[in-house]
């Protein structure tokens, strides 16, 4: 991708311009190595570990005579962080103190719960990423998804599943108008997404909350409140497991989606095209594909999938009416979701149930342990942090650098070369 390539179709040569470094280093971050997100989260949490620790009031006694009893720091070390990411796993996976299993399990059933919106807008995300661009519009493309599915969930009375599947279609085609904004402007105009998404995000939110400030639009009659009505039963999505869980039926058109995101990417033509302009538009130019119309197909299906995400807010999560912090900052914890899925579908998938379990565990850690719910929200962005900064992963591990070992094999081979083609002039001398 450094150098310049030549394409020749008959007797016409075209030379395509090699993408830029912005571009080189945008594909790096966003479609790297999966060892590098696991490292990051491992990184993540032992720098979390040592921020709970810092902060324990029992470490802080303990180290004021550290060096008469340096045991006692290490114990109250030990119980701080220990006792922090064990409350983080019963909060978030199994609870073994429960009395039975039905009970055990349902921290992992809200974990599932939180997962559901965070999945289906990183999907959002990281199909923008595949095409080589930053949604940075979650926010946006969800409150307006909110709007449309809330509106048809409380002002029709439909049958059910009738009603529930129009509120889906009408909040996810929402989504995608709006996310189809950012890529039309991008392919006509030249407008950075970046910048258009965030500003099609504030004008979203200051939208949503003119329409619930104002009675016939979202406001629920007789309120003076900006807030919506109350879903309607017959368009709230049913539970999974029974009315002790919150776990309910977005959950499964999240892994529908997830299936069907992956078969677009890695089955279809479309997908294709999709990745040819992600790694290099200047080539998908040369070989054909319509760049721009990639653009706005990708953003289009980016907010739809985004508008997953606040359908399942509106019938899923906050069924007795909803204001314009709907969102929830799920729209901005989507990206981290999708730069450790590594754009992948079934990698998204996974970080949003780890994300999914940092959530329901962070309360479980700040209710048992008195950890502030802040430190799960610094071990989000640390994340990050690490996945965009592959070389400093590997530095710390002590991994190869990929290039070098490239370099590596490139002499290895010149070598092999070298020998060969001396063994050959002594068999002919």
């Amino acid at each position: 991708m450094s150098s310049p390539t030549i394409n020749t179709g008959g007797d016409k040569i075209t030379e395509v311009a090699p993408p830029s470094k912005w571009h080189d280093t945008f594909v790096r971050i966003t479609q790297g190595n999966w060892l590098i997100s696991v490292l990051a989260v491992v990184l993540a949490l032992i720098v979390g570990g040592i921020m709970i620790a810092a902060t324990d009031e029992r470490v802080q006694s303990a180290s004021v005579y550290f060096f008469a009893r340096p045991g006692d720091t290490f114990a109250a070390i030990w119980q701080s962080v220990s006792g922090a990411y064990t409350a983080l796993f019963r909060g978030s996976i199994y609870n073994f103190n429960a009395p039975d299993f039905a009970r055990g399990i349902r921290p992992f059933t809200e974990t599932l719960t939180f997962a559901t919106p965070l999945i289906a807008a990183g999907l959002g995300v990281a199909l923008a990423f595949r095409i080589g661009m930053f949604n940075i519009g979650g926010r946006g493309q969800m409150l307006m998804a909110s709007a449309g599915a809330g509106w048809i969930a409380f002002g029709f009375d439909l049958p059910f599943g009738l009603h529930m599947l129009l509120a889906v279609v009408v909040g996810m085609l929402c989504g995608a108008v709006w996310g189809g904004i950012a890529g039309l402007l991008k392919a006509r105009t030249g407008a950075h997404e970046v910048i258009v998404t965030i500003m099609l995000n504030y004008v979203a939110f200051y939208l949503i909350s003119w329409m619930l400030r104002t009675p016939g639009l979202l406001q629920a009659p007789g309120s003076s409140n900006p807030k919506s009505p109350a879903m309607k039963e017959t368009a709230i999505f049913p539970g999974l497991l029974g009315p002790g869980y919150n776990l309910h039926f977005g959950f499964i058109l999240v892994i529908i989606a997830t299936v069907v995101v992956w078969w677009l990417l890695t089955r279809s033509s479309l997908g294709f095209k999709f990745r040819a302009v992600g790694e290099n538009p200047n080539a998908a130019r040369v070989a054909g594909i319509d760049v721009k119309n990639m653009y706005v197909y990708g953003m289009l299906i980016a907010g739809a999938l985004a508008g997953l995400a606040g359908v399942n807010q509106v019938l899923g999560t906050i069924t007795t009416g909803f204001t314009a912090g709907i969102d929830a900052g799920i729209g901005f914890d989507a990206i981290t979701v999708a730069l450790l899925g590594r754009s992948t579908p079934w990698g998204t998938f996974a970080a949003g149930i780890l994300f999914g379990a940092f959530k329901a565990g962070g309360f479980a850690m700040q209710a048992g342990e008195q950890i502030p719910i802040e430190i799960v929200t610094v071990v989000q962005s640390l994340i990050v942090l690490f996945i965009a900064a592959p070389p400093l992963v590997r530095t710390i591990f002590f991994l190869p650098s990929p290039e070098r070992d490239k370099r590596r094999r490139e002499k290895a081979r010149a070598k092999e070369l070298k020998a060969e083609v001396k063994a050959d002039e002594e068999v002919t001398a």
